[in-house]
């Protein structure tokens, strides 16, 4: 089964408070490790995983302006904390709040990135899906040549309206 043929549902799959959901990529996002959590929650096995694009648990509701801020960050080698929507194989869903960075080896170079996802806050989720729709919306308004450029001006409304940066929303809506 190829993730473009997966249909979304309703079905959600909620985050227990103590699992940490571990995987590890190259550089290019190929998948060279998922820790057993994240094999249960996408429902993928391991050989399906390991060597995929990690965007295989993409949801079609994640706007691609959060992929693009997230790939921004890593490209400068800093670390990024965001909510995500993932899907899993049978079309369900689940949130998590996750902590991307770069995997350096013992000679101090670049070779991956390591992202470690929670439990997030469940009072977050509510916002920031409405903040996603909104995002969503304006990509599909402005049509795929602008649609990374629209999300983002979406986000950084949001941003300029609560007078904070994206690392300060994050902070906010883990902590409400």
């Amino acid at each position: 089964m190829k993730r473009k043929d997966i249909v979304p549902t309703t079905k959600e799959r909620v985050m227990r408070e103590n699992d940490f959901i571990v995987s590890k990529t190259d550089l290019t996002g190929r998948i060279i490790y998922g820790n057993e959590i994240f094999i249960e929650f996408s429902g993928y096995e391991e050989q399906e995983l390991l060597g995929s694009q990690h965007n295989i648990i993409r949801h079609p509701d994640m706007p691609r302006a959060v992929f693009k801020l997230l790939w921004d960050y890593l490209a400068e080698d800093k670390e990024i904390f965001a909510y995500v929507k993932n899907m899993s194989k049978d079309g369900g869903f689940y949130w998590v709040f996750t902590h991307v960075a770069p995997l350096i080896d013992k000679n101090k170079q670049k070779v991956g990135y390591t992202s470690v996802r929670r439990m997030p806050n469940p009072k977050a989720i509510p916002i920031v899906a409405d903040v996603y729709r909104a995002m969503l919306d304006a990509e599909r308004n402005a049509g795929s040549k602008h649609a990374m450029e629209a999300s983002g001006a979406v986000l950084a409304n949001v941003l300029k309206d609560k007078g904070v940066t994206y690392e300060e929303l994050i902070n906010v809506l883990q902590s409400l």
